[in-house]
């Protein structure tokens, strides 16, 4: 005899659809969702009910509401979005710490994972971080070096790691790496990534975890007070 599914509260149900809308690619991270008339048409539901569904994801730090203007994506998912909001709350040392326990294991992992095809990937992205850093555009050298980590982070194999790195997005390394561009500090070490690189396509673990820690050490060296 089987059991009835147990069907979820309609809120729930609303939060389930917006929320694959975003992890969809529907509405993208920085767009602005349909309107309340056009989303409660689509879901055939309450004003309340959306707003309440709205509600529960604006507090999970995936979407943020603006009085008068509208509900803007703010993440690619709740983890996302909690640990972005959670992330400045707290110093910029706080984060880098962190860092060093996502960065290290990430490495290890993929030093036994990556395969040729992803250590391509990582060459063309140090060599787009070197020539950005080169011509001074800062911008693209930070999108560069970041998508560099954050492909290490893919290759590790492990999804959800990918993911809380992923988290960290602007809140550690596009504002707060801009901070500490200051004379004398070397934007492209090449502990951390072109040693990193070496180590992943050599398969050797324990000497990526080597290069990630110095390269973060490096660059506790250049956080405020130091």
């Amino acid at each position: 005899m089987s059991t009835p599914g147990v069907r979820l509260p309609l809120a729930d149900e609303v939060v389930a659809r917006l929320r694959e809308a975003v992890a969809s690619g529907r509405w993208a991270v920085g767009a602005k969702i349909p309107s309340e008339p056009e989303l409660i048409a689509e879901f055939g539901v309450s004003r309340g009910t959306l707003r309440e569904a709205v509600k529960a994801l604006a507090h999970a730090g995936l979407f943020e509401v603006l009085r008068g203007d509208g509900t803007y994506v703010r993440a690619t998912s709740e983890i996302s979005g909690t640990a972005q909001r959670v992330y400045r709350e707290h110093a910029d040392e706080d984060v880098l710490q962190v860092r060093f326990a996502l960065d290290t294991q990430a490495a290890r992992l993929a030093a036994g994972a990556a395969d040729a095809a992803v250590v391509e990937v990582l060459r063309a992205l140090l060599l787009q971080r070197r020539e950005s850093w080169d011509a001074g555009d800062y911008e693209a050298w930070s999108s560069a070096d970041w998508e560099f980590h954050l492909r290490i982070a893919e290759a590790s194999g492990n999804t959800l790691l990918h993911e809380l790195y992923e988290s960290f997005g602007d809140v550690f390394h596009g504002t707060k790496m801009v901070q500490r561009l200051e004379a004398g500090f070397d934007g492209c070490l090449a502990a951390g990534h072109e040693e990193l690189l070496e180590a992943i396509e050599a398969g050797d673990g324990d000497a990526a975890v080597r290069t990630v820690i110095a390269n973060l050490d490096y660059c506790m060296g250049w956080m405020p007070g130091r």
